[in-house]
């Protein structure tokens, strides 16, 4: 078995730097402080973060590596939250989760555009209602029109909590934030 690309940067403690600041403040100001399921959680940049303000976390990681270093530090720091070796995209959403974040998971690039696709309609569609989805992925007009209609297109009603972009200091990049709840099923 081949070891997952991301170990060999995982290597440097932090290797992506701290959370974005919208990502801070959204998350900061949301309630209640909830169980979340954060799917490509890595080294934990996110996960601590939101254990530090509450949140019962759940990390899902292809990179053993990275979530060691998440699961020790929450370990050391007493927050409620744990990473698990798994597959982000066949990891079930159960009705225990009420928050799902996707954190830099989502691209649409070409080679991925069906994969990705299917994954977030998996996603939402496996979503308990009143449940929110938080995606956090770099801005392009044409992969932000691609997520919206995909999203809109199955059947669900969404409440859009944030629809804004934030700044990604280590990279010198913008990216778009686009959290919504789970209203109603309507058309399944």
């Amino acid at each position: 078995m081949t070891k997952p690309v991301y170990d060999k940067h995982y290597k440097k403690q932090n290797y992506f730097g701290e959370p974005y600041p919208g990502l801070v403040k959204f998350f900061k100001e949301y309630e209640p402080k909830c169980n979340v399921l954060d799917l490509g959680c890595g080294q934990g940049r996110d996960a601590l973060f939101l254990g530090r303000l509450g949140y019962k976390v759940k990390g899902i990681d292809i990179s053993s590596v990275g979530l060691d270093q998440m699961n020790q530090i929450a370990n050391d720091d007493n927050l409620d939250v744990i990473g698990e070796v798994g597959d982000v995209y066949t990891y079930p959403v159960s009705t225990e989760y009420d928050l799902i974040l996707l954190d830099s998971m989502l691209h649409f690039y070409k080679g991925d555009l069906e994969e990705e696709t299917n994954f977030i309609k998996r996603i939402a569609l496996e979503l308990k209602v009143e449940g929110v989805l938080a995606n956090f992925m770099i801005k392009g007009a044409k992969r932000e029109k691609h997520l919206k209609s995909v999203l809109n297109g199955i059947g669900i009603d969404w409440e859009v909590l944030c629809d804004d972009y934030t700044e990604y200091p280590e990279s010198n990049a913008q990216f778009h934030m686009y959290i919504i709840k789970k209203i109603t099923v309507s058309n399944l």
